[in-house]
């Protein structure tokens, strides 16, 4: 009963009011109803059903979605709701894990609540970004890893968690991987097989992630780059310069050719990058207790005796656990701390499965151990600890709901007290005084949650919980870019309901230009095409036609070049160009009215555009240029 409650309350968090938040991140849901209206679109992850050009990821965690609207037409529901059970499976997995572990049903349930809780984690399974497929995927690859540390057929299972690996890699490339030392180094120094054997498979994992993960990429390699769309977010038109550059190696040193922000353009990197303004309220709530009852509950498993040979209890296993969870937690903080690419605060939900763990299985250890003296310590700092740093991130939220961090403190307060001598109180008693430290614990997130469900988020940089110090919890960027700046949604003179969007923002249409875009669409390939994927997304999500995305997310990306776009319009593919297009363009600066910055990338965009304006004649609706290109070269 009590599963049944948190995985309900689970989907209700993540259920409730989702419509509020329409297309969310347009960039995804443009090539969602790409993919539910062309298989040739599905498959590549195209950002219209004409296959111009893909996102800028592999697509697996797009296919949900576009089966979804497949299946019950287009909405913002349609999109959505994939998403959302995805978070409850994630977290009635890593209730299963954690009580399997531990034997426990109270750690399961803390650890699911923790997940559930998180509000990085509420913000994502409530959006389409790829970070819901990633975070089930690889809960679901730590359960096999488990499954195969228990013992009984640890070849399937460790098999099947390279799998898993590798579909997520499918789903967000190579921030996937950042797991595996953790898997690897778990299954190395406790699995339940001889040395040599456990070598031999880690192998076979290898080989399984590789094939789960790479025959995507190798269809994709050896398909005609003349009948497929182009790689968006690659200079070359390859899924591995994608894979190892932009999305790969340059996320870590900042070198990443077509990128908008340049090498330090993310905020300041360093040790206490999770603990700051921007990122603490997303995830950082149970961060320090993760690692200290994690580190405890890992020190106390010796203290259980000898481990058995096999079994899902042994001391043996929950050391394998350990490791995997406080190797998972550390490689991903130490990487999003100190990388110089392109990061957002909500990369930080792959952090919240590692952290729901940690406290499950710490919080149960310490407290089946608190008559040491020792580790009631330690329960009496952690929530100290947790409640001192809640207070420092409501504090950051000013006046909203100033009360709560008061009430955190002095609850936290009273807590650590009862928790230094809790080995002397009575049972019934020791049972408020946890229900109180868990009070001081998850208040201030709940909060953060609750605050996050309530409020529809759109674009393609969203945050989580009020607005803080660091500023609104909506769109953000590099220094400081979002709605406002850099591009932002609008253009002078724009009428109500219709804008070009922008490098963060969709663009919306009006029922004059839909009438315009869609009039005699069946005899164009693209009804328009536009510079940048965000301003052409929100015009294809309001007519269901093509539109097509001249050089990608940034439109840095050479797709297509000034010569093809001249073929395609002399062909008759192409029937209308929007103008106002607020992308970063290529190394020559902004295009229509963006403000450059991006490091190298493509000047096609702004050749096309300098091409369009000087040609042909344009006309204005609603506020919006247009260019009529089936008139004619004049």
């Amino acid at each position: 009963m009590a599963l049944a409650l948190l995985l309900g309350s689970t989907a209700l968090l993540y259920l409730w009011g989702l419509g509020a938040s329409g297309w969310a991140n347009s960039f995804y849901s443009a090539a969602v109803q790409a993919g539910s209206e062309s298989w040739k679109a599905f498959f590549f992850g195209s950002s219209d059903a004409a296959s111009s050009i893909t996102v800028d990821k592999t697509p697996l965690s797009l296919w949900p979605m576009m089966l979804s609207v497949r299946a019950f037409g287009l909405s913002s529901w349609a999109i959505l709701v994939p998403q959302a059970l995805m978070g409850v499976g994630a977290v009635a997995l890593l209730h299963a894990l954690v009580r399997r572990a531990t034997g426990s049903a109270g750690a399961g349930l803390l650890a699911g609540a923790v997940l559930a809780l998180t509000p990085v984690a509420v913000l994502m399974f409530r959006f389409n970004n790829p970070d819901a497929m990633l975070v089930l995927l690889l809960v679901a690859a730590a359960y096999a890893v488990q499954r195969a540390l228990e013992g009984a057929r640890p070849v399937r299972w460790i098999a099947l968690a390279g799998a898993l690996v590798g579909l997520a890699f499918l789903a967000k490339m190579l921030q996937a991987f950042l797991v595996l030392p953790a898997f690897a180094l778990a299954y190395a120094l406790f699995a339940a097989v001889p040395p040599a054997r456990r070598v031999g498979h880690l192998l076979l994992a290898l080989a399984s992630m590789v094939l789960a993960g790479g025959w995507w990429v190798a269809i994709v390699e050896l398909w005609p780059a003349s009948s497929r769309p182009w790689i968006g977010g690659s200079q070359g038109d390859s899924v591995l310069e994608l894979t190892l550059g932009y999305n790969g190696l340059g996320r870590i040193t900042g070198e990443e050719t077509g990128s908008v922000g340049g090498a330090g353009g993310w905020g300041e990197t360093g040790a206490l990058r999770l603990l700051g303004s921007e990122i603490g309220g997303q995830v950082a709530w149970l961060l320090p207790a993760a690692v200290v009852l994690g580190a405890t509950a890992l020190a106390l498993t010796w203290r259980r005796g000898p481990a058995s040979a096999r079994g899902p209890r042994s001391p043996r296993v929950l050391r394998g656990t350990l490791a995997v969870w406080l190797g998972w937690l550390v490689v991903t903080a130490v990487t999003f701390s100190f990388m110089g690419g392109i990061f957002h605060a909500y990369y930080t939900v792959a952090l919240a499965p590692a952290i729901a763990a940690l406290v499950g299985i710490g919080a149960w250890s310490a407290w089946s151990h608190r008559d040491s003296l020792l580790v009631s310590g330690v329960l009496a700092t952690t929530t100290a600890l947790t409640a001192s740093l809640a207070f420092v991130l409501l504090d950051r939220a000013g006046d909203w709901h100033p009360w709560l961090k008061y009430v955190v403190a002095a609850v936290g307060a009273l807590a650590t007290l009862a928790l230094a001598g809790v080995r002397h109180l009575p049972r019934r008693a020791g049972r408020v005084v946890a229900a109180a430290a868990l009070v001081a614990a998850l208040a201030g997130p709940t909060a953060y949650a609750l605050s996050t469900a309530a409020t529809p988020h759109t674009g393609s940089i969203p945050t989580a919980g009020p607005t803080t110090t660091a500023g609104p919890g909506g769109t953000g960027g590099p220094a400081g870019m979002g709605p406002g700046g850099m591009g932002g949604p609008g253009t002078t003179g724009a009428a109500p309901g219709a804008s070009t969007g922008g490098l963060l923002e969709a663009s919306t249409s009006s029922e004059a230009l839909d009438a315009l875009l869609t009039g005699d669409a069946d005899s164009f390939t693209w009804v328009a095409a536009a510079v940048g994927s965000n301003t052409a997304s929100g015009y294809q999500l309001a007519t269901q036609e093509p539109v097509m995305a001249i050089g990608g997310f940034n439109g840095s990306d050479p797709s297509p070049t000034l010569a093809e776009f001249q073929q395609y319009v002399a062909d008759g593919e192409i029937h209308w160009f929007i103008g106002g297009g607020g992308t970063m363009g290529g190394p020559t600066g902004g295009v229509l009215g963006g403000a450059g910055g991006s490091d190298g990338g493509s000047d096609a965009a702004a050749e096309i555009t300098a091409w369009v304006e000087s040609t042909f004649t344009a006309q204005s609706v609603d506020g919006v240029s247009l260019y009529d290109l089936s008139a004619g070269v004049e």
